[in-house]
């Protein structure tokens, strides 16, 4: 099932108007050491929607990190819209933004409001446009009464409301999750799943939690850092329950 929708918690319309990435593999490796993760990865990403799923130690978190070039490839290439993540990885990764299992691993200055303004004043933006960002990331995901909030301190699920509206307030095409709700109790689980279904940017979703990927255009299957499937959810999603169960 799809998760319900309230109004709060979808992203403005104007958002449509972003231009649609494409992330393309080519041949590609990575070890860490001796150890190898990930082998003979091929693959084009240009739909607006993508589940990433496979057990733990499959290799899909290090293919994730890969899309924005937070890792370059042992081997072969990553390319977003044509530019190479070896050598261009500021431009990709304003393209592609990053949100972590864990929101405390990209929660970097003390309040809220200087969290949100952390990413624009890093791209060069004018203070005014900083500040007409952050005020929206503020009201879009009932962060407005905790502006001044020590950030680490916010619960489990605003802490990862507040990690998504950091990479959205940078106007990201597309956005990499990476196991987003592992953390989140049932409520705050829904809460983000509406939030990423309302988003007009391309996602990439790394999960455990199948039923978010329902709706999607396509998922790909990992194990022992291979792609073993790739499809549609109802494809890929039961094929990989069988291969579990």
């Amino acid at each position: 099932m799809r998760w319900g929708r309230r109004s709060e918690d979808v992203a403005p319309a104007s958002a449509a108007t972003l231009p649609r990435t494409a992330i393309e593999l080519r041949d590609v490796a990575h070890s860490y050491g001796d150890r190898s993760v990930l082998a003979d990865v091929s693959v084009t990403l240009t739909e607006r929607r993508v589940g990433v799923i496979g057990g733990n130690g499959s290799g899909k978190s290090t293919f994730a990190r890969l899309l924005n070039g937070l890792v370059v490839p042992s081997e072969g290439s990553v390319m977003v819209d044509g530019l190479d993540t070896r050598t261009r990885g500021r431009e990709v990764r304003r393209r592609v933004g990053f949100v972590f299992q864990d929101p405390d691993a990209q929660i970097v200055h003390p309040t809220v409001e200087e969290d949100l303004a952390f990413g624009p004043h890093n791209q060069g933006l004018p203070t005014g446009e900083i500040a007409q960002r952050v005020e929206e990331m503020l009201e879009r995901y009932g962060l407005a009464g905790h502006r001044d909030h020590p950030a680490h301190l916010l619960s489990g699920g605003q802490k990862q409301l507040l990690a998504i509206a950091g990479v959205l307030v940078m106007h990201p095409r597309r956005i990499v999750f990476d196991e987003p709700t592992t953390l989140l109790d049932l409520a705050n689980t829904r809460r983000v799943c509406r939030v990423i279904d309302g988003l007009e940017q391309d996602v990439v979703v790394v999960t455990h939690h199948l039923d978010l990927l329902d709706g999607f255009d396509r998922v790909l299957v990992f194990e022992d850092g291979r792609v073993v499937a790739d499809g549609s959810p109802g494809e890929t999603v039961p094929w990989y329950e069988a291969r579990m169960g």
